[in-house]
């Protein structure tokens, strides 16, 4: 455990080091500004007014949910886009002929180095996904007396379906040491693939299911339903299946340990 926190650390820092990372904080703290400014300005003082009920917020009111949604799907998008493009490197560069000979003389395992650069990295995108939504939950409430918790846990579901796509990640870097091509189809799997595949196997719940949709939506990581996930959460609904979590959970485990079993079988 020790060495896989050690691996996690220098992980963190290495991600750090990437300029892509202080982006993302800096775009972030760009919006949180931006939004500070315009709620506790004079110019809002009527748009908070056009959807108060007798001195209260009224909270089933749709600008609310709006207004939160209109923050969340950026970050949500945009902090993945950022994300992947920066760790996307962690592996080949690992791979390299000096650097993996060098980790392999020390006394780590191959498996702790696998797990320390995936905690690593997703604790990375945590704190930047955590310190945006915990900034924007906090201005939310602070302007519209709205303090529902559900918002906070959507740092937690983007960062899910991130360490998803990262186990996706881990797993092609090791089996070609390339990052373009690990970055063009983690690119293909949560833009494209994950919501062409949600979107036709809601299709299907009606009908005769496709055997191999079904296959491929099971193969692929259900970044599209954990987004669903985030979208309730988000607007305060705690109505919704846990089963996108648990399976995305067991598909990075189940990943994670593939590409350890992988890494273990190659010599360097």
């Amino acid at each position: 455990m020790k060495n896989v926190f050690i691996m996690a650390l220098l992980t963190f820092r290495e991600a750090l080091s990437k300029k892509i990372f202080l982006v993302f904080f800096l775009i972030s703290t760009f919006v949180i500004i931006l939004f500070a400014l315009f709620t506790f300005s004079g110019s809002a003082v009527n748009f908070h007014a056009s959807f108060t009920v007798r001195g209260n917020l009224n909270t089933d009111n749709p600008i609310v949910g709006g207004i939160k949604l209109f923050l969340i799907y950026p970050l949500y998008a945009g902090g993945m886009f950022l994300s992947i493009f920066s760790v996307v490197g962690f592996i080949p560069s690992l791979l390299e002929k000096g650097n993996i000979d060098l980790l392999l003389s020390k006394p780590i395992s191959r498996g702790q180095i696998i797990w320390g650069k995936f905690l690593g990295g997703t604790a990375m995108v945590f704190a930047n996904v955590f310190y945006a939504v915990f900034m924007l939950y906090l201005l939310i409430g602070f302007k519209f007396d709205e303090w529902g918790l559900s918002f906070i846990l959507v740092a937690f579901t983007i960062t899910l379906a991130f360490a998803a796509i990262y186990s996706v990640i881990i797993l092609l870097g090791i089996l070609w040491e390339n990052s373009t091509f690990s970055l063009i189809v983690s690119y293909l799997i949560f833009f494209v693939f994950s919501p062409l595949l949600g979107s036709l196997q809601n299709m299907q719940e009606a009908n005769l299911k496709n055997v191999v949709l079904t296959l491929l939506y099971y193969i692929v990581p259900q970044t599209s339903d954990i987004s669903s996930i985030t979208t309730k959460l988000v607007l305060g609904n705690y109505n919704f299946g846990i089963a996108p979590l648990v399976v995305s959970s067991l598909y990075i485990i189940i990943l994670i340990n593939i590409s350890i079993y992988i890494f273990n079988k190659k010599d360097y």
